[in-house]
């Protein structure tokens, strides 16, 4: 049996092309080293999945499998949840559980740091991502905003009303302006030209923004736009740059988690050319406790997505998924997913035991294993591996003793990461902060004006009527007699205190 076996592993997993060693096949409890496991690397923009309770290794798996593209010349873009991938850009240390597994397969573990570059969404050490709201569009920002058809309706008008006008739609304060905007002072104007406009629908559109600002989305949304671009480059020594996105402060904001990544496979989408079957993937990107990406996200967001999925492998561009329960994947997602790295899971309730059962039964049949029992007895590093070949067939599932990181399994200190920032290209580019000339800052010179123009205004109507009044009473013909009369009076006290008034009389 156990020669059948190594025949079928090596049969299975033996690939043309670039492939690296992913670890050894494990029966009966004991290590084979003849039944190598491979990672074929020209199907791995067939996206995946690593699985796992918390404590079994799937985060090491995932600094592993990072580490194998790197050296491929594949760059790599992790979102780190936790906070434990930082130590990619430092070597390992040789320690006796790393000697005992390698030897075990039979390979020569050799420790070696890697390029990488720290980037974040908040105010987090690293890179600077932003977006801009016009790169988001009026579609996508819609659905992040889970708005109805006529929200969206207003939403697309408000981009057109800017493009017309020549509004730059940068930051979220620019888009909150235009919609206060078109609601009040500017409502009669766009609705001559556009169609009517909603009071209710600016008001929900508002709430809903102003919503996705307390989430940290004004820290996101600004210049200088990031160009994804500059994901996808190679060190000097000819090694994929490992890209680490700090969201260790994410967790409790899932909705600005969500509409990063959204956009960012949006923007991968859009701005990757054609690439058919490539020989390895141009990028890979590895989504930590990727339960956070959908707990909150719309069916439209969810069914965006799963467009995005299916649609950008031909890119050259696979998505990692890893999680501690396969149930937390949507199902239509986790159907397009090739690889499939299956630490072990835990089994203390009856809910438990349904999920495991149901886990178990995604996975291809084999007479080696009974597949439902091993999920909850597998050691740590351990894990079930199925994927696709390069006819796009599943292999066989094999128990793999997987190897480990040659870099740091810890994270960084302090100053390693001040020490990366301050060597990076990149931070120096993208962490100036830019406040051009867009949206808010034109309707407020305009209102400003507007304001200005309408109290001059009422300044000149105000002067003129006090004057027309002034003017009015002169010309009244009893204020003219009465003025005559008083003149009249005046003029005789006056002559006759100079002895010139009337007659004299006559000497007696």
């Amino acid at each position: 049996m156990s020669a059948q076996f190594i025949q079928d592993v090596q049969q299975g997993y033996s690939f043309k092309g670039e492939q690296a060693p992913l670890g050894c096949a494990i029966l009966n409890g004991e290590p084979i080293a003849d039944a190598a496991v491979h990672l074929p690397l020209k199907t791995m923009n067939r996206h995946g999945l690593i699985a796992g309770a918390t404590g079994t290794g799937k985060t090491k798996t995932l600094q592993m499998i990072s580490e194998i593209l790197s050296d491929a010349s594949v760059p790599v873009l992790l979102m780190d949840i936790k906070g434990d991938l930082s130590g990619i850009a430092a070597a390992g240390t040789m320690n006796g559980k790393i000697q005992e597994r390698y030897d075990k397969m039979k390979l020569t573990w050799q420790p070696a740091a890697y390029p990488v570059e720290l980037l974040s969404l908040s105010t987090e050490k690293g890179t600077r991502l932003r977006a801009t709201v016009s790169e988001f569009g009026p579609i996508l920002l819609s659905k992040i905003l889970a708005l109805n058809d006529t929200q969206g309706g207003l939403v697309a008008l408000i981009f057109k009303y800017c493009d017309d006008n020549k509004l730059p739609l940068l930051d979220l304060k620019d888009f909150i302006k235009v919609l206060q905007y078109i609601g009040n002072e500017g409502k009669a104007e766009v609705e001559k030209l556009y169609g009517k406009i909603s009071t209710t629908s600016t008001g929900t559109i508002l709430r809903k923004v102003i919503e996705l600002q307390q989430q940290g989305a004004e820290i996101f949304f600004g210049e200088p736009s990031f160009d994804v671009n500059d994901l996808m480059r190679i060190s000097d020594d000819g090694r994929g740059v490992v890209n680490i996105l700090r969201v260790t402060d994410m967790q409790n904001r899932p909705k600005l988690f969500s509409t990063f990544m959204l956009q960012l496979l949006a923007e991968l989408y859009s701005s990757s050319p054609e690439e058919g079957d490539l020989d390895k993937p141009k990028l890979v990107l590895f989504i930590d406790e990727a339960h956070l990406l959908f707990q909150e996200a719309t069916p439209a967001l969810l069914e965006q997505m799963e467009t995005v999925i299916k649609l950008i492998r031909s890119k050259g561009i696979g998505i990692f998924f890893c999680t501690q329960n396969p149930q937390d994947i949507p199902a239509s997602i986790l159907g397009q997913l090739g690889l499939k790295i299956q630490h072990a899971l835990r089994a203390f309730t009856a809910a438990d035991r349904k999920t495991i059962k149901q886990a178990a039964e995604n996975f291809p049949i084999t007479s080696y294993y009974q597949t439902d029992e091993l999920l909850t007895k597998m050691g740590i590093g351990e894990a079930l591996v199925t994927l696709l070949n390069e006819k796009g067939i599943p292999t066989p599932l094999v128990h793999t003793m997987l190897c480990s990181p040659k870099s740091r399994m810890d994270v960084l200190s302090e100053q390693e990461i001040d020490s990366l920032v301050s060597k990076s290209k990149l931070a120096s580019h993208y962490n100036k902060e830019v406040d051009s000339n867009s949206a808010y800052e034109i309707l407020t010179a305009k209102l400003e004006q507007a304001a200005q123009q309408q109290e001059e205004e009422a300044d000149e109507k105000k002067t003129t009527r006090k004057e027309k009044k002034e003017e009015s009473f002169f010309d009244n013909p009893i204020v003219k007699q009465a003025g005559r009369t008083a003149a009249a009076i005046i003029t005789r006290s006056l002559l006759g205190v100079l002895g010139l008034g009337g007659t004299t009389k006559k000497r007696r």
